[in-house]
């Protein structure tokens, strides 16, 4: 038995952003704070969707503070904004972690307290402002999960808050709005999402649902993600990318992720390191770790992603699977933490703490092979040594 939670509404193509102003009078919003960062007004697509709103006469207010990897006190003011203002939704613009911002916005917004009082196991089912999510990277899926990742900078923890109350009601997933992403941040958020159907998959809470779903994702991200990290026009790849990338939010927010997030937010919040490349250093030591315990679904996912042939037996696919991703990192330029500037001795020093936090997030109780702290630990070391 699964238990299924998604948006109400998604609208879905090139182009889908103009209808915002109907999702909006569907939910009987008529006074929204979008929720984004200066990259987007930078970009011109805050004052795109402003204009838009304009011309049906919505009146919107903005709180463009949000910064990468959300911390405790980057949302502070959004939520004193919220309490301040008569808002009636919550309008996310960007790319995971201006979304993360407004999911967190929007229900301690609502119902106040600290990030700490909401972070997992406790489950939030309590719905805060309604949250309409626009997706500006092909990447983190948070459009249309029930999660949010907010770092408590007092102690560099990443916090995993689940529950239906983050769910946003409404997604808007306009693959237009991806086009002028970098190639970096392409490929970081496009191995993040390859990395949430993959986990989806291999989870031990993976249902018929999810797997539906996981499968679809990675049959379109496999053959795109170095498409669009190469030329970042090119539109079907980025489309592709896109519903890839929601089709993952689906699967992992319906099936839990497993290892690689787990292990991966303690070096996002010490190092710094942007999430889907904190994925990216992992995965394929993880993969390598877990691949015996769940041989057959290895197999079935390196088919699908086209790493490996239809006809390759499990051993051959799983085979595939690990070589792939490691010329993957290398064809998508991912750093080694060395090159990416971490210190060595730091990382050496933290590593302990880093695998106990993982554990308490939850995330690697779900996978194939489940860690002990001292396998973790082992994991993380694999890093630096290759």
């Amino acid at each position: 038995m699964s238990t299924v939670v998604l948006p109400r509404i998604m609208e879905i193509g090139g182009g889908s952003i103009v209808h915002l102003p109907r999702v909006l009078q569907s939910i009987g919003s008529k006074k929204p704070l979008i929720v984004t960062d200066k990259m987007m007004i930078q970009l011109g697509y805050l004052g795109k969707l402003q204009s838009i709103l304009q011309d049906h006469g919505i009146e919107s207010e903005v709180y463009a503070d949000t910064v990468p990897e959300p911390t405790a006190v980057s949302i502070q003011s959004g939520i004193e904004k919220v309490k301040g203002g008569l808002f009636d939704a919550v309008i996310a613009l960007g790319g995971g972690s201006p979304i993360d911002s407004a999911k967190a916005i929007a229900v301690m917004g609502k119902f106040g307290g600290t990030i700490n009082d909401y972070r997992f196991p406790r489950q939030v089912n309590k719905q805060g402002l309604p949250i309409i999510a626009i997706p500006t990277t092909a990447g983190t899926g948070s459009e249309c999960t029930r999660f949010t990742i907010i770092t408590d900078e007092k102690t560099d923890e990443k916090l995993l808050c689940a529950g239906a109350g983050f769910m946003p009601i409404a997604a808007i997933i306009d693959y237009e709005l991806t086009i002028s992403v970098p190639a970096r941040t392409t490929a970081d958020t496009g191995i993040d999402a390859m990395t949430h159907a993959i986990e989806a998959y291999v989870s031990r809470k993976a249902n018929p649902y999810s797997d539906s779903q996981a499968i679809a994702a990675m049959k379109l991200i496999g053959p795109n993600l170095r498409k669009v990290y190469h030329d970042g026009n090119n539109k079907a790849a980025r489309e592709a990318m896109m519903l890839g990338s929601t089709l993952a939010g689906i699967a992992f927010s319906n099936a839990s992720v497993a290892l690689v997030h787990g292990m991966s937010r303690p070096v996002g919040a010490f190092f710094h390191v942007p999430h889907g490349l904190s994925n990216a250093m992992l995965l394929p030591a993880v993969t390598r770790f877990s691949l015996e315990s769940a041989k057959t679904r290895y197999a079935e996912c390196a088919r699908a992603l086209t790493f490996a042939k239809l006809t390759d037996n499990d051993d051959t696919a799983g085979e595939k699977l690990l070589t792939t991703l490691v010329d993957l990192n290398e064809s998508l330029s991912v750093p080694t933490p060395a090159q990416f500037g971490m210190d060595k001795k730091h990382f050496f020093a933290v590593v302990e703490t880093m695998a106990k936090q993982a554990e308490a997030s939850g995330s690697p109780g779900n996978n194939p092979k489940i860690p002990t702290i001292a396998e973790m630990v082992t994991i993380y070391k694999q890093l630096w040594n290759g």
